[in-house]
């Protein structure tokens, strides 16, 4: 493969390969076995100062994936998985890797609605879930095949003293476990204890094995379960691992993320729960990241190496005045991904800590990872250059590639794009193309050096007047007057162009009027990207990860 073909590889540092071999490891169950053995004495996971060694995380989920088996669960069901960060989830997903279970990663904070369709889309057989949200369950337990459940409380490993508190505390003082009634569950330590009755017999799937249903955002139509294989994610391990070496001294010792981002959701489940592993790295979880208070005292208990997050996340960290009193001399990368990172923020955060954050660019229907910023190469206001054995384009409404400049729909082909949509053949055809590439839905255009630059989503593009409006450009331009603390941009009808911009805006000092915003937009938008609306706000609606739900403006 040649930089003609690849223009990117140039920016490759020293010793990242072009390509990586995606069958290093025949199934991740080979991956989770090999890395918890090859790291075995070292610190895995860590959870309100609880942690785990990989031999610890590696017998236990023999122990959970042992017990799953007892129950009646077969190799190919399906299991969903329902908890914040918790020392419970990597035992409970490798223990289901191993048995040959397919996980079903589900948002705790989904409605009984959302529950119900992921769990009937998916013909989920059992559920593994946090006790705050059994009530929800219990409300459409009936209309699924759930036999098999297993229930767990937030303090439920952290030590009989610390648990017993913690649970205490949300229970009966924060009463944030509503009353259930499920039939015969069955606690996780029970699970395990009594799983220790059983010897678990590795299920051997192959490589092209589904092993995960990750349920798109559905916000755009319904949410649609990506089947990710083993190959799928062995791949995108190997990958993240090659960007992630120039970043690692020695043998990865020491090496200690941060990960305030939910497991469940593709980006921390890929980056952080698996690639962490292979560098034998200790990943600190965050079980409520909304909780500044409590991300900022674990950089105080650790010397903290690195850290994902989301441009939100970020930009809470800036203006949190405990957060800029931190030692950030450890820090040797931090990587944001899930949506467009402001340069304002980044600019912010690098003058803080002194490092400049690399945003990264991936989609649940690539396992996610496709591009991200290389070490020594950062360039803000880009998704950086794909990683190994990825290619990436950008084609025309006819699907033809566009020169280099131009703006289009970015198509990725990898060894990490899915294998298709559960269930649902034709929204697979239109998704990934007869030849494999996968479209992604986004516009963006590839630059002289190589780097890519996403412009927008297709569905959120702003036509007024026959011109073309990107709303990350707007919120970009809004987000840098110093009394807006956050932004978002949709079009609304309009009789005259058809469409005219509408920003919402929460505020950091409430002395800022509509007349002085858009003042603001004049001096540094051409006419007709100019907001014709500005609504204050108190909160924009989010996803679980931080991203603002644009759609859910629309729809207001």
């Amino acid at each position: 493969m040649t930089t003609e073909s690849r223009p990117w590889l140039k920016h490759y540092p020293e010793g990242v390969p072009a390509n990586i071999d995606p069958s290093e490891y025949p199934t991740l169950a080979d991956y989770i076995r090999t890395k918890c053995t090859e790291h075995k004495k070292r610190k895995a996971f860590s959870c309100m100062g609880k942690e785990m060694t990989y031999g610890e995380v590696d017998k236990l989920s023999d122990q959970f994936g042992a017990y799953l088996l007892s129950r009646g669960l077969e190799p190919g069901d399906r299991v969903a998985i329902m908890m914040p960060n918790l020392l419970q989830y990597p035992i409970a997903l490798f223990g289901c890797f191993k048995a040959g279970i397919i996980i079903v990663n589900t948002n705790p904070m989904y409605t009984p609605r959302e529950m119900e369709h992921q769990f009937t889309d998916s013909q989920v057989k059992g559920v593994i879930i946090a006790e705050n949200f059994a009530a929800n369950l219990e409300s459409i337990l009936g209309k699924t095949q759930i036999k098999t459940i297993i229930t767990t409380s937030i303090g439920e490993l952290l030590g009989s003293l610390k648990g017993t508190m913690v649970d205490l505390a949300i229970k009966h003082v924060k009463r944030m476990v509503p009353k259930y009634n499920l039939p015969n569950p069955v606690t996780f330590s029970e699970a395990l204890k009594q799983g220790k009755k059983f010897n678990l017999v590795e299920f051997v799937n192959t490589a092209d094995s589904v092993v995960v249903h990750q349920y798109t955002g559905g916000t755009t139509g319904v949410s649609k379960g990506a089947m990710l294989t083993n190959r799928n994610l062995v791949a995108n391990m190997s990958q993240i691992k090659a960007f992630l070496g120039p970043y690692v001294d020695g043998d990865g010792s020491g090496h200690v993320v941060l990960c305030p981002l939910p497991l469940y959701h593709i980006f921390a489940f890929s980056c952080n729960c698996l690639a962490m592993m292979s560098i034998g790295a200790l990943s600190v979880l965050i079980t409520n990241p909304r909780d500044l208070v409590s991300v900022i005292k674990e950089y105080k208990r650790y010397k903290v190496t690195g850290m994902t997050g989301v441009n939100t996340l970020f930009n809470a960290l800036n203006n949190h005045p405990d957060f800029k009193a931190l030692d950030f001399s450890n820090m040797s990368v931090a990587n944001a991904g899930g949506t467009a990172l402001q340069k304002k923020v980044a600019d912010e955060w690098e003058g803080i800590t002194g490092l400049k954050i690399a945003e990264g660019y991936g989609m649940t229907e690539a396992s996610p990872v496709v591009t991200t910023n290389p070490k020594g190469g950062i360039k803000v206001g880009t998704i950086g250059v794909p990683v190994p054995s990825t290619d990436v384009r950008i084609v025309g409404e006819d699907g033809s590639p566009l020169d280099v400049g131009q703006a289009g729909e970015l198509q990725v082909k990898g060894p990490q794009v899915m294998k298709g949509y559960y269930n649902r053949p034709e929204e697979t055809a239109n998704t990934i193309t007869a030849d494999g590439w996968l479209n992604t839905g986004d516009i963006a255009v590839m630059e002289e050096d190589g780097y890519f630059k996403i412009v927008d989503r297709k569905k959120d593009l702003i036509l007024v007047s026959g011109f073309n409006v990107f709303p990350n450009e707007i919120e970009n331009v809004v987000a840098l007057h110093p009394k807006v603390d956050e932004v978002a941009a949709i079009g609304v009808e309009d009789d005259k162009s058809g469409e005219v911009v509408k920003i919402f805006v929460t505020i950091k000092d409430s002395t800022l009027t509509k007349d002085e915003l858009i003042q603001h937009c004049r001096e540094n938008l051409t006419g007709y990207k100019v907001p014709k609306q500005v609504e204050f706000i108190k909160e924009l609606p989010k996803s679980n990860v931080g991203k603002i739900l644009r759609r859910q403006l629309r729809d207001k």
